[in-house]
């Protein structure tokens, strides 16, 4: 395909933020005195908090808020730094870059967490813009509007020459609410039928397949 913009998203497509994410849930839950197993928590990788508290644990406006707080109070300390890129990641990028893509991080976690992140793994420099939500805004971390604010500061006017790149239903959405096509991985944290059910208009099982896809 001849995609000239990508949009990536983060956490489940660029890193694998299992650890860190689901420690930060258990460390917000624990607050409320509710234990739960880290491992039962990945569903929370890829949305907004503010969906993923009401939706697994039914969590009221003010207790999401404060279960967000909390969860930030273990991700700033150490949540980010439980983090992972997948492997052959920060080669696909450099390849990306060097065929003259321009790549853009889209991603519903606040945008002073994901610049940290990808300064930290060095991979920063392959983006030409890191585009998250404002710190505290809710409203502005959904995925439609992260895209669509993403495709402003990319200064994408035409939609057939760019594409969403992500592991999550969200991602698939957001990418169709701004008029893109939209590619579901499988090497993170969605599987076949739920991008399947959400409209994407390619499945890469593998980073050896979305490279195929990307590169041509």
């Amino acid at each position: 395909m001849a995609w000239h913009t990508i949009l990536f998203d983060l956490d489940g497509t660029l890193t694998d933020p299992k650890e860190g994410i689901t420690k930060s849930v258990a460390h917000a839950l624990a607050w409320f005195g509710i234990q739960a197993d880290p491992d039962t928590l990945t569903g929370f990788i890829g949305p907004p908090l503010s969906e993923s508290f009401p939706e697994f644990y039914g969590f009221d406006a003010a207790q999401t808020a404060l279960a967000t707080e909390k969860f930030r109070e273990y991700f700033s300390r150490q949540g980010w730094l439980e983090n992972v890129p997948y492997p052959g990641m920060a080669e696909l990028l450099r390849d990306l870059q060097a065929a003259g893509k321009q790549l853009v991080v889209a991603t519903s976690k606040p945008e002073a967490f994901a610049v940290r992140i990808l300064e930290h793994f060095g991979m920063a420099p392959y983006f030409a813009y890191i585009c998250g939500a404002p710190m505290g805004d809710e409203k502005h971390a959904k995925k439609a509007s992260v895209v669509a604010d993403a495709l402003r500061r990319a200064g994408v006017a035409d939609k057939s020459v760019a594409v969403m790149i992500g592991d999550r239903r969200h991602d698939i959405a957001g990418a169709h609410a701004n008029g893109l096509a939209a590619v579901g991985v499988l090497y993170g944290y969605g599987d076949r039928a739920e991008h399947l059910a959400a409209g994407a208009e390619h499945i890469a099982g593998s980073l050896a397949d979305l490279r195929e896809l990307l590169m041509g």
